[in-house]
């Protein structure tokens, strides 16, 4: 009788445990995109404006946002997939970015970019081509 009881315990606890899942992690209300798109590059919010920073001893055109969460805009050049040069400019918050590149045979080119190097980005388009910039 009691090794029923026992296996009708183990049954009912093994039933009502249930696995508790954590809580998803606090929103942080923020001005910042958790992704930087090429679209970015054409406008300073309000928000962003209040913030705007230009420092000629770097080679960013200027920065937006606080210490951590700084969104800088660079002009860029390099070449593509083809050897061709291209140019353009991009905004950059960490190590990823986006931007538009300028090639002489097609229209502009919408790149993500992300950091490799001390100035030298490795960018990507919708198309799969990539591409090596520099920042000038």
């Amino acid at each position: 009788m009691q090794k029923n009881y026992f296996i009708l315990f183990l049954l009912l606890v093994t039933l009502s445990c249930k696995k508790a899942s954590a809580p998803p992690p606090p929103q942080i209300n923020s001005f910042y995109k958790q992704v930087i798109t090429p679209d970015d590059r054409k406008t300073i919010t309000a928000e962003e404006a209040k913030t705007y920073h230009v420092n000629n001893k770097y080679q960013y055109e200027y920065r937006t946002g606080n210490p951590g969460q700084y969104e800088y805009n660079y002009d860029v050049k390099g070449i593509n997939f083809k050897g061709d040069s291209v140019c353009g400019n991009i905004n950059v918050q960490g190590k990823y970015g986006a931007g538009i590149l300028i090639c002489d045979t097609v229209t502009d080119v919408e790149i993500n970019t992300e950091w490799i190097s001390y100035g030298k980005l490795k960018a990507c388009d919708k198309k799969g081509n990539e591409y090596q910039l520099i920042v000038k």
